[in-house]
Order: structure tokens, then C-alpha cells, then sequence
């Protein structure tokens, strides 16, 4: 059940000084310092104080000081009946100041139980309390009829405005609670993302690469049941060694794409081109820097590519065309001798269908299938 609005105490980030600044603070103290002392001034040189009187009144005024802070903690912590007790004993040091002949101590400190109670209380004991400190107040007060009510008036409004100041801070300080959570959390969903981006490409390297080694080593294995000569046996070790040892620099390199530490994409892909027969590479557009993903996904499809080429269609030109525009980069790849037909992603996950995943995940496409006499694959990813 909501909590009712006239039952509700101030929030515990409104009784407390947090979010007040330090020199606001030492501000505040200070004055409460100086106020206190022209009061105790006043009294004990503008009173008939003397002897016993003034026996009476130091333990008077640290009676006040110790039931004023505990009137604060009692509502900080949102114990009522204390707090009231608190109040009403303050109330009552008035009263025995006032039947002594020490009227103006006993003023302020009716005005101040009035203040602090609309500002701290909930405005069902507020209301009340108030009224009692500020009715004191009133009858013992000379000023005119209008001049007390317009005093009383005027420090019921400033407790309520005190209140309100008080919980717009509150607010602002549960809110910059909340923001400092959500930061947290963002922060930690980044880093989630980060390792899953960091695991994504490593399984695509490695499941290429072990499963490339897995054949040659097979084939391996099949030579020597079959008493093959040892140079044949030799060369599928080698291929297996050579294919350890690109995936660990596709490991690398994947790493390093990661930590945005990798060449631009045209010179990776002038340089994959050298390595291939009968290949050529075309760029247009406006070169420019690409958030790491984006690299690594026009990385990986034409590696990818270039690899179904050797595999499909070996000896087949191949062309290569990358065009950065304005929203998306294209990567363009096609060959003039891979016979149509579905392809046949090589490895677990990191075919082109792992590539087309990839691409989606970026909020682009992958296309691949027949295109002319032989096979294109064309990426677009947003940028």
C-alpha cells in the first residue's frame, strides 16, 4: 500500500547532509556558532541572572544543545515517538526559561523547535508540533497581533521550504545513486560484451585452423596404415605444421584487430591478395578508420572467401572490390571459376554462414551464391 503523503517522513538523504557542499556546510556551522553566542551573550549580561541562576543555566543550555542533536538523529533515523520526546522536553526548557525571566532564549528556542519540526517530522506530527512551539511563541511575544502572526506565518514557511529543499537533495542524491548503479552496469555489460567478442573470434580462428590441421593429420595417419613413402607423409605434416601456424597468427592478429592495433583494412587486404594467383584489389571511396568490428568482419569474409576459392575453384581470378561509403563499407569478392551450387562452409562456425552471422550482429548483410560463371560474396556493414 502507497505510503500516505502526511505519514511520510523526509528521506533519509534529505535528513542528512549528504550532497551539501563542504563550504556550505562549514557556512551553516559557523552561523549556528555566532547565533549561539550573541544569545548566550544577550542572556547572561541583558538578564538578572546571578548565583544560582547561573548554576541553572549552563546545564540549561547543554541540555538544549544535547536534545536539539538528538532531536536530529532520532529523525534520521525515523523514530517518531523520540523525536516527539525530544521535542516536548525542548518545549518544556522554554517554558522553565520563560518562568525564570529569560524570555528572549526562550523565544529562539521555540521558534527553532517550530522550524526543525516542519522540517524533519512528517507533516502529521509536523503540523502539531509546530503549532505548539509557535503558539508559545505567540502568547508570550509583545509584538503586535498582525506582527506575530506574520512571524509565525513566516517560520511555518520556512520549515516547509527548508523541507522541500531538503528532499529536492535527497532526490538528487538517490538519483546520482541510481546513475552511479546503471554506470556499473553498463560498464559491466560492456566488459560481458567485450569477453564475448574476444571468445567469438577466437572460436572462428581456431575452429578454422584445428580443423584444417584435423585433416592433413588424418591424411597422415591413412599414409602411414597404407606403408606410404615418407616424403608424402612428410608433406601432410608440413601442411598440418603450416597450419598451426597461421592460426596462431590469426590468433594474433585477431587479438591485436581487437585492441584496434591492426593495419588499415586496404593494406591487409593488398597484402592477402599477394599471397593468392590471379587475384587484384580495387578500393573507392573516402579511406578512413573502422571500429574494430567492422575491421575484423571485412577481414574474415574475404580471407574466408579467398580460402573457398583455393579450395572450389583453384587457379580462378579473383577480384576484390571494397567501397567506403558514406553509411556502410561494401566488400566485395568474386571468382570467374567456381561452379554454381550451394556453398560448402569449411569449420565449424567459421564458414560464411558464420560470417553472415557476424555480419547481422553488426547490423549488415552477407551475400553469397553464383554469380555470372562464377561465385560472389558481397558484405555491407553499417558504419
Amino acid at each position: 500500500m502507497t505510503e500516505n503523503v502526511w505519514q511520510r517522513w523526509p528521506s533519509r538523504e534529505a535528513l542528512s547532509r549528504a550532497g551539501v557542499p563542504r563550504a556550505r556546510r562549514g557556512l551553516a556551522t559557523a552561523a549556528r556558532v555566532v547565533a549561539v553566542g550573541v544569545l548566550l551573550g544577550t542572556t547572561f549580561t541583558g538578564s538578572d541572572l546571578h548565583g544560582w541562576g547561573v548554576a541553572v543555566a549552563v546545564p540549561a543550555v547543554l541540555v538544549c544543545g544535547a536534545g536539539l542533536w538528538g532531536f536530529r538523529r532520532t529523525t534520521l533515523e525515523h523514530r517518531l515517538l523520540p523525536s516527539l520526546g525530544l521535542l516536548a522536553l525542548l518545549l518544556g526548557v522554554g517554558l522553565a526559561a520563560q518562568g525564570a525571566g529569560v524570555r528572549v532564549p526562550a523565544l529562539v528556542l521555540w521558534c527553532v523547535c517550530g522550524i526543525a519540526a516542519m522540517e524533519r517530522l512528517p507533516l502529521v506530527a509536523a503540523l502539531p508540533a509546530t503549532s505548539a512551539a509557535l503558539g508559545a511563541y505567540a502568547v508570550v511575544s509583545d509584538d503586535s497581533w498582525p506582527a506575530v502572526m506574520a512571524t509565525t506565518g513566516g517560520l511555518a514557511l520556512l520549515g516547509y521550504v527548508l523541507r522541500l529543499d531538503a528532499e529536492a537533495r535527497g532526490t538528487t542524491q538517490r538519483l546520482l545513486v541510481q546513475e552511479r548503479a546503471a554506470r556499473a552496469a553498463e560498464a559491466k555489460t560492456a566488459a560481458l560484451a567485450e569477453r564475448a567478442r574476444i571468445a567469438r573470434e577466437i572460436h572462428d580462428v581456431l575452429a578454422h585452423s584445428l580443423s584444417a590441421q584435423l585433416v592433413h593429420l588424418e591424411a597422415a595417419r591413412l599414409l602411414i596404415e597404407k606403408g606410404a613413402e615418407k616424403g608424402q607423409i612428410l608433406d601432410r605434416v608440413v601442411a598440418a605444421r603450416g597450419m598451426a601456424r597461421e592460426g596462431l597468427a590469426e590468433t594474433r592478429q585477431a587479438l591485436s584487430a581487437l585492441r584496434g592495433e591492426l593495419s588499415p583494412v586496404e593494406e591487409f587486404l593488398t597484402e592477402l591478395v599477394a599471397q593468392a594467383d590471379e587475384a587484384d584489389v580495387t578500393v573507392t571511396g573516402e579511406r578512413r578508420p573502422l571500429p574494430a568490428e567492422v575491421s575484423q568482419a571485412v577481414r574474415r569474409v574475404a580471407q574466408e572467401a579467398l580460402t573457398n576459392v583455393r579450395k572450389h575453384a583453384p587457379g580462378a581470378k579473383v577480384r576484390i572490390r571494397m567501397d567506403y561509403g558514406r553509411s556502410e563499407v561494401m566488400l566485395h569478392v568474386r571468382d570467374s571459376g567456381a561452379p554454381p551450387g550451394e556453398f560448402t562452409h569449411s569449420g565449424a562456425g567459421y564458414g560464411l554462414l558464420g560470417m553472415r552471422e557476424r555480419a547481422e550482429l553488426l547490423g549488415g548483410s552477407l551475400e553469397a551464391g553464383p554469380y555470372e560463371e562464377g561465385f560472389a560474396v558481397t558484405l555491407k556493414v553499417p558504419v
